[in-house]
């Protein structure tokens, strides 16, 4: 096996990916903001806005969905986090996928992941800019986003403090929210919660209504394809990790403890919502699937509160979003794959081109959901859809090489192990490639197939301009030392 030299690896301290660069990214998340990054990073605004078609679609047997999705980011967090612990940088998977699959690979998955997050953006942004309308009509949709927008690009414009602070409460938010959320709805579904009486909680609503798998076992299948976007994000802390006190403990903790993350916050949620009211209830798609539970409880505002915590999500998506654009970016431009001031830092430590760039074509993203929501915005939600499965696949393949280069090299580094290694990751790259091969039996507009074959052809396009920048690079190369000979 051939052994490619080094990328440019994060220093401990600074986060700085050029050992020599006297200005790099700074060590400015503390142990408590990367606690809750990663703790945030598995909640996004999917959990409570579209879990209801799930639940609509699979009854009850959505919860084995959750379940066979949150194995699968399990299993690419513990790939993933074994890699980020042995080298923490700001490029995560993209830098890993460069030195162990080739260039190549590293530049295709890295501007792949922008354009992914870049995208979110705009969905981020309009989706909090109508909830913002609804409570202050009088400033336009588009004006709460170019708002919201501003906010959080100044934010991470001032520091990677700013940052993490503003991510610390968004996260904790979500948290306490979704605990509530379960404690409330236990003490309902056992029938002890003071001043409450449901007549439609209990854990009969599994079964009683056409079975635990009402419309057929293929549906769970289809639950899959439902949710697995919503997991999107649970590798933003191996990103961050470059930039705080203590990388290789952050990313060991995190990656550790995803499986109760996962339990706790989507199976727990998950199932409260289909013990407190049958699963073909009207209001789950009509209400939302936490606003429905919360009123069949009677308990009050409930929408209101319910709105709340979905624009916390929706701006804590958009600030870790931007963060991690931002910093592939800045990854990409330390690597030589793209161009140079994306790799350059502010006096404050931030990558402040990069951040710039990012929200720019976020704007622009932003700009089509409103002008052309059927045509262009459409393309780009599609063209990005299947993008979170290319990032895990990749993840896969980039361990299954650097598992033998960390040990060749430095085996102490190896804290964090995949399991059953290499069996688990070639059994969770065979289950990611069925989801693939599914979402083409997708033929619903906007579906999976749109999905699958559009962000397929973008992805071919940017590993053609890779190839094609590598041999030009070669061929660069070549005449040069002709040239001194």
């Amino acid at each position: 096996m051939t052994i490619r030299p080094p990328v440019p690896v994060a220093d401990p301290k600074t986060g700085d990916e050029s050992p020599s660069a006297g200005s790099g990214l700074q060590a400015g998340l503390k142990n408590r903001h990367l606690s809750m990054i990663a703790i945030g990073g598995v909640i996004g605004a999917g959990l409570f806005v579209g879990s209801g078609s799930g639940i609509a679609t699979a009854g009850p047997g959505i919860l084995l969905s959750y379940a066979l999705v949150g194995v699968l980011v399990v299993l690419v967090m513990r790939m993933l986090g074994e890699m980020a612990a042995a080298n923490p940088t700001s490029g995560s998977f993209s830098a890993y996928a460069d030195r162990a699959l080739g260039r190549w690979a590293g530049f295709s998955i890295g501007w792949l992941y922008w354009f992914f997050w870049v995208v979110v953006l705009a969905v981020e942004a309009t989706a909090g800019a109508k909830i913002l309308e609804g409570w202050i009509p009088a400033v336009p949709q588009w004006a709460w986003a170019l708002i919201v927008m501003v906010v959080l690009t100044v934010s991470n414009l001032a520091s990677v403090a700013s940052y993490g602070e503003f991510e610390f409460w968004f996260a904790g938010i979500k948290v306490v929210a979704i605990a509530a959320f379960i404690g409330v709805g236990l003490l309902a579904v056992f029938g002890i919660l003071p001043g409450v009486h449901s007549d439609t909680a209990g854990l009969s609503n599994l079964t009683s209504h056409g079975g635990f798998l009402p419309n057929g076992p293929g549906t769970i299948l289809t639950g899959v394809l439902m949710v697995v976007f919503s997991f999107m994000g649970s590798e933003i802390v191996t990103l961050a990790a470059g930039e705080s006190e203590d990388p290789q403990r952050a990313v060991t903790k995190a990656t550790n403890s995803v499986i109760w993350r996962i339990a706790v916050f989507y199976l727990g949620s998950i199932f409260i919502v289909l013990t407190l009211l049958p699963w073909n209830s009207p209001s789950i798609t009509k209400d939302g699937s936490y606003v429905a539970a919360l009123d069949s409880l009677g308990i009050a505002h409930a929408g209101q509160v319910m709105n709340f915590i979905v624009l916390t999500s929706v701006l804590s998506c958009l600030n870790s979003g931007l963060y991690t654009a931002s910093r592939m970016a800045f990854s990409l431009g330390r690597r030589g794959d793209a161009p140079a001031a994306f790799g350059r830092t502010a006096r404050q430590g931030v990558p402040q081109t990069a951040i710039l760039a990012s929200v720019v074509f976020g704007f622009v993203a932003v700009y089509f959901n409103y002008a052309y929501p059927d045509t262009v915005f459409l393309f780009l939600l599609n063209s990005s859809g299947a993008i979170a499965l290319f990032v895990w696949l990749v993840i896969c393949f980039s361990q299954l090489r650097m598992r033998r280069i960390i040990e060749a090299e430095s085996p102490e580094k190896l804290v964090v192990r995949m399991w059953l290694f290499p069996y688990l990751t070639w059994a969770t790259i065979a289950l990611i490639v069925f989801v693939l091969g599914y979402m083409l039996t997708d033929d619903a507009s906007g579906g999976g197939r749109d999905q699958v074959v559009l962000s397929t052809l973008v992805a071919l396009g940017v590993v053609g301009i890779a190839v094609l920048r590598q041999r030009l690079a070669a061929r660069r190369a070549k005449y040069a030392v002709s040239a001194n000979q």
